[in-house]
């Protein structure tokens, strides 16, 4: 024994992004994990964002010389021990030897048991690989083989973290045979066998750095996976594990999620009328919601268990963060399955870390501090809209959402409509799917806020719809002359669509993801978020410019994969693989995305038409596990890269939006319309464009034309007068703003007031200061529509 020679910065490469299972127990154990490759991936402790290994792998080997990895093998098989109860059962494959593994967490212990069972030639023997990565890095990591009271343990420390590897043979005695420590990649025991062909090595220590721990086996033994805030907590978990059969462990598991999933009535109802896949992926779909809820902030999701491309790269963050629009897709699907009480859980984390200004951080840590920084309107929109369907539901559980739902709407009407950035994080600009949100939330949401607060919302909400051709379509292109249509909606239109006649084509939209931008216009630039409009009856599937973009999208953006259609964001992404199957390392080639082959679902139900080709060609896309991923690959295929038409790309997987989608489509299935359509929006729109008789003149968005026979809403940041005249300031007069609930300061000028004018002109003054400017809003008569 001794200490192992090496490097001890030597930097850690991180795990895999391909999930295949994720779990946890429905118990206090704070512990999540993650199988991928036929072995336990990161498991995560004491939050699902904080992973604390990279991975915990096996060798077989004979001691004489012949070895194997058995995640390079890549032959195994993966079952669940119930439908949607994630206690995993692996089984590798080779011609010697069959490796039987099953994992499940300890109930109420911070523990991941692993049963071992090794069957076919008598002289081989398993041994365990595990890499620790102690708070969520692999610097700085300590390794100790010891002895703690009368048994073996392979340990590990870092900063406040500590695990401990313990292992029982069938007569729960010590199992460990031969131990080693060591630096990764130096003295490590993969090094060791690839080397001398066996564990000859014995380091008693390594570190601090990136370092592993590696312990032979008996041919049946149990593993306890133990994590506290040092050594000996975490042995003395592990330990107590052991004393009991790995089975009662297992069946724990099984009966509590089990019990679960019965307790969810519409989940059972979802999958009833399915081909026994979608049925099955029914159950798995709503498994991974709920493993993704955390414990110590419960409600909060992070969007997913992964990192993309995390094998190329170290990165602790990934996915593992909270982005409140994921967080809402996903609390309405468990909304789908009957899980209210995990979907108000997440009202209340939401509540609770809304920003003083109404709006959510861009993505954030569980406990709430704000990671990003940027400004999507449909973060804050859609907080009120999981509000509204808990309401719709009688759902609240006495939860009082008023003032949340005001701060939400008066920071929408503030700060809309162009968002800074769209759902995709990538454009400034006004953007349909973000739009369809923000309208929704504030037509759902009126009916939480004070009357006058009502009013304006209402006043904006109908402006904004009314106005959605005007702004984020286009008609007359080289496009819509290629596919013979006479206009269709653009990706992201520049927020300069507010003050010209219609979107401006020529305005250039940048594409960052790409290694050179190609300078396309916005009016070359097609998306499918327009499709949300139809989901929340804004309009309708047949409508003629939402006919003629399906057209164009489907041209640009649709693939046909072995595992059904499928489409890309946008023309011309750059997130995803580049073409040789390499790792997307800031810019790449988008590839197509499961998540909106159910969005598609979605509209041809709308159009009358089944869902369930879509539901279908999602199952087809998930992993073995039933994981849905964020991309599929749609090139030739790429073998020694693993990369197969219409199957999981290195993107992350399994994305939670992805199986909220599934579960609502489901859901939306059975009910023959979109089970996230807020009624009220409905009651209010019935799918058409409103009358456009109210325009709402802000400072962020000061609207330089008033249609004939609209009244002009002026909606101030803070309190004072405006003077307003007409035609060149005839008949001028100061009339003071009246104090809305929505927190701006309101002067309206109904269209009587008008009289035949042909412009209006205002200033205004803050308190007592005007602001030395002159605004001037042309009356004209609408513009034609579009299509």
């Amino acid at each position: 024994m001794g200490v192992a020679p090496g490097a001890p910065g030597l930097a850690p490469t991180w795990c895999s992004s391909a999930k295949e299972i994720v779990g946890c127990s429905l118990g206090s154990s704070r512990l999540w994990f993650t199988v991928g490759g036929g072995i336990i991936n990161e498991v995560y402790y004491p939050r699902v964002d904080l992973p604390q290994i990279r991975d915990l792998g096996f060798i077989v080997a004979d001691g004489a010389g012949f070895w194997v990895e058995v995640k390079r093998l890549w032959r195994h098989s993966l079952d669940l021990a119930a439908p949607g109860a994630p206690a995993v059962r692996i089984v590798h494959h080779h011609e010697r030897f069959e490796l039987s593994l099953r994992v499940t967490p300890s109930e109420h212990r911070d523990v991941l048991m692993i049963e071992v069972r090794l069957t076919g030639d008598a002289a081989l023997r398993p041994y365990a690989l595990l890499a620790p990565h102690l708070g969520g890095t692999g610097a700085g990591n300590i390794a100790r083989v010891l002895e703690y009271r009368d048994r073996r343990v392979l340990a590990a420390e870092q900063g406040g973290f500590a695990l401990a590897l313990l292992a029982v043979d069938s007569q729960q005695r010590d199992g460990w045979g031969r131990v080693s420590a060591g630096n990764v990649g130096i003295s490590d025991g993969w090094q060791d066998f690839a080397r001398n062909g066996a564990l000859s090595w014995a380091y008693d220590s390594a570190g601090p750095g990136n370092i592993a721990l590696t312990g032979e086996l008996p041919r049946e033994a149990v593993l306890a996976l133990g994590f506290g805030a040092d050594t000996e907590s975490a042995a003395t978990l592990a330990r107590t594990a052991l004393t009991e059969p790995f089975s009662a462990s297992w069946e724990r598991q099984m009966t509590a999620w089990t019990r679960w999933h019965s307790h969810a009535a519409p989940e059972a109802s979802l999958a009833a009328p399915l081909p026994r896949e979608c049925a099955a992926q029914v159950h798995l779909s709503t498994m991974v919601l709920r493993v993704h809820q955390d414990k110590t902030f419960p409600g909060a999701m992070v969007a997913s268990l992964s990192v993309p491309w995390g094998n190329t790269r170290e990165e602790r963050e990934g996915y593992h963060l909270v982005w409140p629009r994921d967080l809402c897709e996903s609390a309405g699907a468990l909304l789908a399955v009957g899980a209210t009480r995990e979907a108000r859980d997440t009202l209340g984390y939401l509540l609770a870390t809304q920003t003083a200004d109404g709006h959510w951080n861009q993505n954030q840590w569980l406990s709430g501090k704000g990671h990003w920084s940027g400004v999507q309107l449909d973060e804050t929109a859609f907080p009120v809209l999981l509000a509204a369907a808990l309401a719709e539901r009688a759902a609240l559980g006495g939860s009082r959402v008023e003032d949340m739902v005001t701060r939400a709407l008066g920071f929408l009407v503030r700060q809309g409509p162009v968002s800074d950035q769209d759902r995709w994080e990538e454009d400034a600009g006004l953007n349909t799917f973000t739009l369809a949100a923000c309208i929704s939330a504030l037509v759902a949401g009126a009916s939480f806020v004070a009357a006058d607060a009502r009013e304006l919302a209402l006043e904006v909400a109908d402006y904004w719809n009314a106005q959605l051709e005007e702004w984020t379509a286009v008609r007359d292109t080289p496009l819509a002359r290629r596919y013979e249509v006479p206009g269709y909606y653009v990706r992201v239109a520049p927020a300069a669509a507010l003050t010209e006649d219609r979107c401006r084509p020529e305005s250039v939209l940048p594409i960052r993801n790409l290694q050179v931008d190609p300078g396309l216009p916005a009016s070359a630039q097609v998306a499918v978020d327009f499709l949300q409009l139809v989901r929340f009856g804004l309009r309708r599937a047949d409508d003629p410019l939402i006919v003629a973009t399906v057209k164009v999208a489907d041209a640009l953006l649709k693939v046909e994969t072995p595992s059904g259609p499928c489409w890309h964001r946008y023309n011309e992404d750059g997130y995803g693989e580049h073409d040789d199957g390499s790792a997307y390392d800031g810019t790449g080639r988008g590839r197509a995305w499961p998540l909106l082959t159910g969005e598609r679902g979605h509209y041809e139900l709308c159009a009358g038409r089944d869902a369930l080709p879509y539901l279908a060609a999602m199952t087809r896309m998930a992993s073995e596990g039933g994981m849905l991923p964020e991309q599929i690959w749609d090139a030739a295929p790429i073998s020694s890269r693993g990369l197969s038409p219409g199957r999981p790309t290195g993107a992350a997987m399994p994305l939670v939006w992805a199986h909220a989608e599934y579960l609502k489509l489901a859901a939306s299935r059975l009910l023959k319309r979109p089970f996230d359509r807020p009624e009220a929006v409905w009651e209010r729109y019935h799918g058409e464009r409103p009358r456009l008789t109210r325009v709402v003149w802000t400072e962020r968005a000061p609207v330089v034309q008033l249609p004939a026979e609209c009244g002009l809403t002026i909606a101030l940041l803070q309190a004072g007068a405006v003077r307003v005249g007409f035609d060149n300031w005839q008949g001028a007069q100061e009339l003071p703003t009246v104090a809305n609930s929505l927190g701006l300061h309101v002067v309206r000028i109904d269209a009587a007031r008008l009289g035949g004018a042909r412009g209006v002109d205002f200033t205004f003054r803050r308190g007592a200061e005007w602001v030395g400017t002159d605004f001037h809003v042309l009356v004209s008569a609408p513009p034609p529509p579009v299509g």
